[in-house]
């Protein structure tokens, strides 16, 4: 059977289901979220302390159970975007993404020549540290192929260009941050207000036009569940701390009622 990769499930219509990892990047993560039937896991650095050398260990992690693993990388700076993808993960997830110009930046720094300025280091961690002698091109059309760009979708102005940018050959999905969309819409957490209904919207229409995927993060499977009814491909069940937090909350109340 061949490896299962990200590229293979963007933009296909079967839901996606996986987590975030903003606490535990343990060696058996990749492993445990894999038994568990996750199709894919996001490590977090924008909101963790996590540096390269902990995304380069769960990369492994990931890739020992072939699981494909997503880095939401800090910023747009381009040695972010660059350093991840040199790990060898599979794809990354840029944080407010407003612009086709920003997104075209984004593009610029993850590929390689002709479609991108990417710096050049091959035989490393994103080509398995194979021993290789086909020409540069081959390659950089390789791993072109091979990473997934995810931009997120954080303010109104992003929303407004979806369209735009989801047309943009190389970005292969749309992430609706919705903390981020309600706080620059100037009403947090009011996710059935008519301009975040409105953002989101045009988020997923964009995404479907253009047959890109759409991913957005749940507190629970059951809102999971319902955004994937609403067109969303790839969810994320909560994260990992709150992901525990549930579970043992859930069970503490069991047993107080039976005590």
């Amino acid at each position: 059977m061949p490896i299962p990769n990200l590229r293979s499930l963007i933009g296909t219509s079967k839901t996606k289901i996986g987590t975030f990892l903003f606490e535990f990047a343990t060696p058996g993560i990749g492993q445990i979220l894999k038994a568990a039937g996750a199709d894919y896991a996001v490590l977090d650095m924008e909101h963790t302390g996590f540096s390269f050398d902990t995304v380069r260990n769960v990369v492994r992690y990931c890739q020992a159970t072939e699981l494909p693993l997503i880095v939401r990388v800090p910023s747009q700076a381009r040695h972010h975007i660059s350093r991840a993808l040199d790990t060898g993960a599979d794809g990354i997830m840029v944080p407010i993404v407003s612009s086709v110009e920003q997104a075209k930046a984004v593009l610029d720094a993850a590929k390689y020549w002709p479609a991108g300025r990417r710096g050049v280091a091959l035989g490393l961690a994103h080509e398995r540290f194979a021993m290789r002698s086909d020409p540069l091109p081959i390659r950089f059309a390789e791993q072109n192929a091979r990473t997934c760009i995810i931009l997120q979708v954080e303010d109104p102005r992003a929303a407004a260009a979806a369209d735009q940018i989801a047309a943009l050959p190389g970005v292969d999905m749309l992430w609706l941050g919705h903390n981020d969309l309600s706080v620059a819409l100037g009403k947090p957490g009011a996710w059935d207000d008519p301009e975040f209904v409105k953002a989101e919207q045009a988020t997923l229409a964009a995404a479907r036009k253009h047959k890109k995927s759409a991913g957005r993060l749940a507190v629970d499977a059951k809102q999971a569940a319902a955004f994937a009814k609403m067109g969303y491909d790839f969810v994320s069940i909560a994260g990992d701390v709150w992901l525990l937090q549930q579970a043992f909350a859930a069970g503490v109340e069991t047993i107080r009622r039976g005590s």
